[in-house]
């Protein structure tokens, strides 16, 4: 073989290692594995995007009915069944950060990015106001209120999209909220209940929530450092008990509390804990497959499913306008994703682009 042959071959093992070596390291900062890289906005398609969005709806549907029952039926406190909220959401992200159960890779043990602790303290605040705010509202008005107030959602993440990620929304996709938000309105006018230290509540819960969901999105979906859904879960229930300690000594009713718990009451608490603790993380989970918009719009569907659940398990009135909002709803998502694929040619680029660049600035 000839010297120059030699040199071809030594030249092609280079290249071949080189380009290992690039891909070993784009997957580690992808969070470790190659499929954790490849989930980043596979939409709803994916069968296990789908699996995530059932068991999101699901575990919805248990906390927000057990919320209802502990507060309605056991005269439960709202500051301490935040609280309980947040101490079984820390406890279980812990153990999944290393027993996933599924739910993404295992966490990393390594030093941790530059502005972690930030990122943690910032969405375990927002998570506390929203379940907080959540509660309150639900003490002043029906659910079907605080329903009709949350069906602005998808509005509010467009804006909120665009401040923190720098993202587009095309215009066919923003026309496409109209019908999803006003079916969902419809949905729940027959029991609309006006008060307002309850519309306070529920609207600033629907901002709180939307700003915790668009900020995940973009911490979920980072290049320079992928957040684990348990992570996510963990810290920032850890970075709540900041805020949860002194809430709880200023705002819980302490003979209340001591007169009202027995063995059942903490049951219902500890378990409404955990289903809690899976609606969030399985919620997580499906960021890392969608983007905020969608994510938003199929938390407007979830809303609508959950007002018929509530009506087919405690025999509430069906009326016209609730049946013609589904119908609306169901309609406004399939020209939601039709619009998706009518701007995806010309706004799915930049809405990529603006979430990675906003994560590598931060």
């Amino acid at each position: 073989m000839s010297s120059d042959d030699e040199n071809l071959q030594l030249i092609d093992k280079k290249t071949v290692k080189s380009g290992v070596g690039c891909a070993e390291s784009k997957m580690a900062a992808g969070g470790g594995t190659g499929a954790a890289a490849k989930t980043t906005d596979a939409g709803l398609k994916n069968v296990r995007a789908l699996l995530f969005l059932f068991l999101w709806y699901f575990f919805s549907g248990c906390t927000l009915f057990l919320n209802k029952y502990i507060l309605s039926y056991r005269d439960g406190d709202a500051t301490l069944l935040g609280s309980m909220q947040m101490i079984l959401t820390l406890a279980c992200g812990y153990l999944q950060m290393y027993y996933p159960c599924g739910m993404g890779p295992k966490a990393s043990h390594g030093k941790k990015p530059a502005g972690f602790y930030r990122h943690m303290i910032i969405i375990g605040g927002l998570r506390f106001a929203t379940v907080l705010l959540g509660l309150i509202a639900l003490n002043f008005v029906a659910v079907s209120f605080t329903e009709t107030v949350k069906s602005s959602a998808p509005a509010f993440t467009v804006i909120i999209s665009r401040i923190i990620l720098g993202s587009k929304t095309g215009l066919y996709v923003k026309l496409s909220l109209i019908p999803v938000m006003g079916g969902l309105a419809l949905c729940s006018a027959n029991e609309l209940s006006y008060n307002l230290a309850g519309f306070v509540a529920a609207l600033a819960t629907n901002i709180s929530e939307c700003c915790q969901n668009v900020y995940s999105k973009m911490l979920i979906s980072g290049e320079a450092h992928k957040y684990t859904p348990a992570e996510l879960q963990f810290y920032t229930s850890v970075a709540s008990l900041v805020v949860t300690v002194p809430t709880c000594c200023i705002l819980m009713d302490w003979n209340k509390v001591t007169s009202t718990t027995d063995s059942g009451l903490a049951a219902c608490l500890l378990l409404n804990g955990i289903f809690f603790h899976f609606q969030t993380i399985s919620a997580y989970v499906l960021m890392d497959y969608i983007s905020p918009v969608t994510h938003s719009v199929a938390n407007t569907g979830k809303r609508a499913f959950l007002i018929w659940t509530s009506v087919i398990l405690f025999g509430n009135e069906v009326t016209l306008l609730s049946g013609l909002g589904t119908l609306v709803v169901i309609l406004g998502v399939l020209l939601y994703n039709q619009a998706l694929a009518v701007d995806g040619d010309g706004g799915g680029g930049d809405r990529k682009r603006g979430i990675k660049s906003t994560v590598q600035k931060v």
